[in-house]
């Protein structure tokens, strides 16, 4: 597949545009990941790619045995319609186990605004069926459950995590105020037979923000978050585990001090490479600090670099990925008529960048862009909306 639109005429592309405009929201057309808001890929451990997407009120999966050229015919996921929002940084989420086992994740939005229950499917014959959704968060009032972050351990460990309206709808029904959300957990050591009760990690979260977890080289799992410190920062939070079931304390990641009393709708990321270096990314906008920060820690993040920042202005959503001592940046831009993805890289485990380079561009709205590996090559994986998912192998 190619990114490249060039000599498509105006006449073409607008009634291009308008026949998927139409078969996307007709109910009885084949269903086509052109017609998603949003599609999420991740590789299996022996370089199959996989994509999950929504649309219409289902949930699909296709695999591909070239990179992105073809893919499988869609799978459904949940037989029963239900309202999935996949939108930005409020995605379906895909994983798989060193088995081959196939995990999802998604946001199943409810009647009132901004509520919402996490939910977890699962796939033990290589994508050919997926069981009967359930619901992960264990607190079923018409509230926020949203924003699941998953990451599956190397023995096939699953962790599920989310931002959570419990305890600001507790405190309100006491007569109390509670300020932002809470970041709630919960854990399958069964391959998602069974899932433990929910925990909580933290108290007082941002609302709308992602979060992003990875799994460090002791196989624990590590959350980043935007936090609500001490008189209304909003900066972010890292906490590591103990152990599968225990959180560690929330440590500060990044010190913009950044007081504001809303949601900025940017949250960061996370990558732990095999050699157990930390590699993060946010966004900030506080009156000292504005913009994109890299900060990486050869410490299992007891402390990060002096933050790198990077980007022009608007420059938003980054995301970062190490393999060894390669470590690739992206983010997106909009230079006045098209929108840009950047990048940056680094052989160094980021101690060194390469200028930024456009690698892709569109005139189009476009989903968010992530990097992806098989473990030898990085991709760039983007979705310009409308038409056809992108993977894109980035010279090294």
């Amino acid at each position: 597949m190619t990114a490249d639109h060039a000599g498509d005429s105006t006449q073409k592309s607008v009634q291009g545009h308008a026949e998927k405009q139409t078969a996307c929201t007709d109910s009885d057309a084949l269903p086509s990941s052109q017609c998603a808001n949003t599609v999420t890929a991740t590789f299996d451990n022996k370089g199959v790619l996989w994509i999950t997407w929504a649309n219409n009120d289902h949930l699909y999966v296709q695999s591909s045995l070239d990179n992105g050229v073809s893919f499988s015919s869609p799978t459904l996921v949940n037989a029963d319609p239900e309202p999935v929002i996949a939108k930005g940084e409020y995605r379906p989420k895909i994983k798989l186990d060193a088995q081959g086992n196939i995990y999802l994740t998604w946001t199943n939005k409810l009647d009132k605004p901004h509520s919402g229950n996490i939910r977890f499917s699962r796939s033990i014959d290589g994508g050919k069926h997926f069981s009967e959704p359930v619901t992960l968060n264990d607190n079923l009032e018409i509230i926020s459950h949203r924003f699941d972050s998953l990451a599956v351990g190397k023995n096939g460990e699953i962790l599920v995590a989310w931002l959570d309206a419990r305890d600001g709808q507790t405190a309100k029904k006491a007569g109390q105020t509670f300020e932002g959300s809470s970041l709630y957990y919960t854990w399958s050591d069964d391959g998602g037979k069974h899932f433990y009760p929910n925990k909580r990690i933290a108290a007082h979260t941002c609302q709308c923000c992602r979060l992003d977890t990875a799994i460090n080289n002791a196989n624990l799992p590590v959350i980043v978050w935007r936090h609500i410190f001490e008189g209304g920062i909003r900066d972010h939070g890292i906490n590591r585990f103990t152990d599968w079931s225990t959180p560690g304390d929330i440590q500060h990641l990044g010190h913009e001090n950044w007081k504001i009393d809303a949601c900025p709708h940017h949250g960061p990321g996370l990558s732990i490479s095999d050699t157990d270096s930390y590699h993060a990314v946010w966004f900030s906008n506080s009156d000292t600090q504005q913009g994109l920060f890299y900060a990486y820690s050869n410490d299992a993040g007891e402390h990060f670099s002096e933050p790198l920042n990077f980007g022009n202005d608007g420059a938003s959503h980054p995301h970062v990925l190490a393999v060894g001592d390669r470590v690739m940046i992206v983010w997106q831009e909009f230079d006045g008529s098209h929108n840009l993805i950047q990048l940056m890289k680094s052989v160094d485990a980021g101690k060194s960048w390469t200028k930024p380079e456009v690698i892709a561009q569109t005139t189009e709205m476009i989903d968010e862009p992530f990097l992806i590996s098989d473990g030898r090559k990085f991709y760039l994986s983007w979705h310009p909306q409308q038409q056809t998912y992108h993977l894109k192998p980035i010279d090294e």
